[in-house]
């Protein structure tokens, strides 16, 4: 693990950045003593996009109800 300081941080920014960037956790020192720990961030996971128009068809397989809110209403509940 590699240590920096807390002027290291402020005056080579660049350098302590690149370490974390490559992997690496960096223990930031303040007077000597262990002050924190930086460490890579986790690499977010990439959603899929909701394909809207699959899950219609799979909802209405036979298309949109046709009628007023009341008769899609009692289609949603199966009153059909």
């Amino acid at each position: 693990m590699k240590t920096a300081t807390v002027a290291d941080l402020r005056n080579n920014f660049s350098s302590v950045s690149k370490w974390i960037h490559n992997g690496e956790a960096v223990t930031i020192t303040k007077r000597g003593l262990q002050f924190a720990t930086l460490v890579p961030a986790r690499k977010r996971t990439v959603l899929v996009p909701l394909d809207r128009w699959a899950r219609l068809r799979k909802i209405f397989p036979h298309g949109p109800v046709q009628g007023d809110v009341a008769d899609v209403l009692n289609y949603d509940r199966g009153d059909t």
